[in-house]
Parts: C-alpha cells; structure tokens; sequence
C-alpha cells in the first residue's frame, strides 16, 4: 500500500481508521459504551489482525445518535433499536426517491 492509497482511505465513511480508544474519546464516552452497543448489534467494527476493535467515521455517527438517546434516558438497547429503524428508513426514502425520479424520466412527453 502507498501513501497516496492511504490519504485516499480517509476519505471513506466506511474505513476502519479509529481504534477502540480514540472513538471513544471522540464520543465522549467509554469503551464500555461502544462494547454495549456492539453487543445490541448497532455496530460491528472491524477486528485487526491483533483483535483490536477498529471503527469507521460512519459507525461513529451511529454510536454518537446512540449516545444522545441514551443521553436522554432511552435504554441502550432501545436506543440502539431506533437509531437502526431510523437508518432503514433513511435508506427506503432515497429508495422511494430514486423511484420517483425514475418514473419521472420516464413518463412519455406531452405536446405543449
């Protein structure tokens, strides 16, 4: 790997750049915390060849959602189940979205 390909990796949402600990840091919170919201299954980061937990920028917004929630007095585990729930309803608006778009581009002209 270059340099070059490494700059190109930060880039990526989906990179595993953080260790456990600087997350953690970073949320403000424990790595209890991050442990917790791995095991309800909001996130699943990546394992270095060492076992080391390694997390993407992407799945620090989602601790960092979970962490408001829980901020607020929601239950980890039900934090964790809306903060899934608003990423699969995210997801099916720009579905919905791309449909609309579709259909759109597609409906034959009318003479003006």
């Amino acid at each position: 790997m270059t340099a070059d390909d490494s700059f190109g990796r930060l880039d990526d949402d989906g990179y595993p750049a953080y260790t456990m600990g600087r997350a953690a840091e970073m949320l403000g919170t424990t790595q209890g915390f991050l442990r917790a919201i791995g095991d309800a299954r909001l996130i699943t980061p990546l394992r270095s060849a060492g076992g080391h937990r390694r997390y993407s920028r992407y799945q620090l917004r989602l601790a960092a959602r979970a962490r408001e929630l829980v901020d607020h007095g929601t239950p980890i585990e039900a934090a964790c189940r809306i903060v899934m729930l608003e990423v699969r309803l995210e997801e099916a608006q720009r579905v919905n979205a791309e449909h609309r778009r579709s259909a759109l581009e597609g409906r034959p002209r009318t003479a003006a």
